[in-house]
């Protein structure tokens, strides 16, 4: 005869914890329940309700103790870095307010999408999250912890997320920028300016100084072996990391610039970018590194800066169209430019006399262009080129983007500059971001120079109507497949897409059911060589190589093979890749709200079965023409 159950030895007959067994759990030593509760199963719910059940147990789970420092940093281990070992913290008030301020990061990135997704740029939409008042590094790891989320899914999520953690990031490198700028001239060097604009313009990169300083020192190394070769009593050899002193010998810096050219130009093969000269990526100081390549000003950083750290007091040059460094040869702060040989370092390292120099930009200049200039001047000459590009570029948000960090630089290093104060109200006029901050602008360049009245009285007059129109939004259009005049719209968004003629692979982001651009587009794209001419639906897509397009329907296919569109701009429009298409997001669906159920049936019948009519596997179904195109 079976024994009748009686109970578990720590349960009783009703599953509850039996009376013995607690007491005898809560009489063990706190270290060793310290230990229990600090087992990886545990979450902090547990935590709580274990807490809750007697006195002794939520003494063991004082703020300050083991079990919820160990739960903190289970869950934040990215923030571990901010907290010295040997400091005692209230680790439960500091998971309740990380805690918090990640609820509020989520809520405010949830609701930028409903709110801001007809914006051509974002602007003002994130002052909010700064206005959360939560420590900065604990806004940072949530962003971060969003955008490391599972790769496919959460895509709009992440969109904004990421918009929100470069705005968070750049505003700091600027208060960064500003501290630097407050230091004596003598305390601000080159390599420290170039590293703040090179990480304002790429807040996401993960650059520091201490890794550039890094680098630099490793090309020191090298120079310093080369010039071990060539003299080793030399006494820039015996310098140790961070000193600073000057060589007092001019044949000893003679035989530094040898080295450093040889080193920097014959053996690692830096040089001027001439092909690209154009590209930003030049003027980025951990590009230079990377690519060995740049323009005259930030090769001019890297190389004055190596000459500094082996003795030779290199000065920078600002001279028009081709910045140089100038090197004395005969009494230190010398007036007389012919005391000076000008190094040009996109020409690899080549010497030159004063006058020569001219023969560079082939035109005689003053002795003005030829004096030393201060590091905010130099941070002003760089910052210029990467204004002079942003303004260069094709107009869309990578350029309006870079026009708008080179600005911001520009207008921290020289805040009073009136033309660039008027070029950003402009821009973020012309963009339609930022109403309240344009009219600050303005207000501060009447106050600089009230000749300027009648362009700030044009623009204040249409941004208030801006203001107001905000006010009040228009509905946006809603496009429905089910209507009569939409019958020859094949496609629909979320369908990976392929050119016929281009070959490019895309994601559909809209339609038109006949194409809406300007008759001046139609006629230099050649549409009316397509066999429908414009009287075709055309496609708003989002194209592999980071281009947005509108493309005719007679000249797209649907990808034999899906595949995920790398473009900046998907999670704008999309919230999942799954696998053979996009999913919409809300807002999308909002616009075209018949769309993913065509996309559902449309990805059955090309990928996951045959088509219902023949019982074959389906055919694209738009007919391919050889036409001469460019693009549509």
């Amino acid at each position: 005869m079976a024994t009748p159950y009686t109970g578990d030895p720590v349960l009783g007959t009703n599953g509850v914890i039996s009376e013995s067994f607690a007491k005898q759990f809560t009489d063990l030593p706190a270290e060793l329940l310290e230990h229990i509760l600090c087992f990886p199963v545990l979450n902090h719910i547990d935590i709580c309700n274990v807490s809750c059940t007697c006195k002794r147990l939520h003494d063991v789970c004082h703020g300050r103790g083991k079990v919820w420092a160990h739960q903190y940093k289970l869950r934040w281990p990215r923030l571990q870095r901010f907290y010295q070992q040997n400091e005692s913290y209230d680790w439960l008030k500091e998971f309740k307010t990380r805690h918090m301020v990640g609820q509020q990061i989520r809520r405010t990135v949830e609701s930028i999408s409903k709110r801001f997704f007809t914006e051509v740029v974002l602007g003002d939409s994130f002052a909010e999250i700064e206005s959360l008042g939560a420590p900065e590094h604990f806004c940072e790891d949530e962003l971060l912890g969003i955008l490391n989320s599972d790769k496919r899914k959460c895509l709009t999520l992440k969109y904004y997320a990421k918009k929100i953690l470069y705005f968070l990031r750049q505003q700091n490198i600027l208060r960064n920028l500003r501290g630097f700028l407050e230091r004596p001239p003598e305390q601000q060097s080159a390599l420290e300016g170039a590293v703040l604009v090179d990480r304002c313009c790429n807040p996401l990169a993960d650059i520091t100084l201490e890794s550039i300083s890094a680098q630099i020192e490793e090309l020191t190394d090298k120079v310093k072996k080369y010039l071990r070769v060539k003299n080793a009593t030399h006494p820039s050899l015996r310098a140790s990391q961070g000193d600073c002193f000057v060589l007092e010998n001019l044949e000893f810096e003679r035989q530094v610039i040898c080295a450093l050219n040889a080193v920097l130009y014959d053996q690692l093969q830096y040089k001027g970018n001439e092909r690209d000269y154009y590209n930003p990526l030049n003027s980025y100081i951990h590009q230079v590194l990377l690519r060995r390549t740049g323009i005259p000003i930030s090769l001019s950083v890297l190389y004055m800066t190596l000459a500094r750290k082996l003795g030779v007091p290199l000065e920078p040059v600002n001279f028009p169209n081709h910045f140089l460094l100038r090197w004395c040869q005969n009494q230190r702060r010398s007036e007389d430019i012919y005391d000076y040989v000008y190094i040009d370092t996109f020409g690899k390292g080549k010497q030159l006399a004063a006058k020569e120099c001219e023969n560079l930009i082939r035109h005689q200049v003053g002795a003005d262009y030829y004096s030393a200039i201060s590091t905010s001047e130099l941070l002003l000459r760089m910052v210029g080129n990467l204004l002079n590009i942003g303004k260069r570029g094709e107009g869309n948000e990578k350029s309006y983007q870079l026009l708008r960090d080179s600005l911001d630089l520009y207008l921290t290093i020289n805040p009073d500059n009136v033309q660039y104060l008027l070029l950003q109200a402009r821009l973020y006029f012309h963009l339609g971001i930022w109403p309240e901050k344009v009219l600050d602008i303005l207000q501060h360049i009447q106050a600089l120079d009230p000749s300027q009245h009648g362009a700030v009285g044009y623009l204040v007059q249409h941004t208030l109507e801006h203001i107001q129109h905000k006010r009040h939004p228009v509905e946006p259009e809603v496009k429905r497949r089910s209507v009569p005049e939409h019958r020859d719209v094949l496609y629909s968004v979320g369908l990976i897409m392929k050119h016929k003629r281009s070959g490019y692979n895309c994601v559909i982001y809209g339609w038109d059911p006949k194409c809406t651009m300007s008759q001046e587009w139609i006629n230099t794209m050649r549409v009316h060589q397509l066999s429908k001419g414009a009287d075709q639906p055309f496609y708003n897509v989002l194209v592999q190589d980071g281009t947005c397009r509108y493309a005719a329907q007679e000249n797209l296919e649907p990808h034999s093979a899906p595949l995920e569109i790398a473009h900046p701009e998907v999670g704008r429009y999309f919230t999942e890749f799954s696998d053979t298409h996009y999913i919409a997001n809300e807002e999308l669906q909002a616009h075209y709200p018949e769309d993913m159920c065509k996309t559902h049936r449309t990805v059955e019948e090309l990928y996951h079965g045959l088509n219902p009519n023949s019982g074959q596997p389906p055919e694209p179904t738009a007919n391919f023409q050889d036409h001469d195109l460019l693009d549509p």
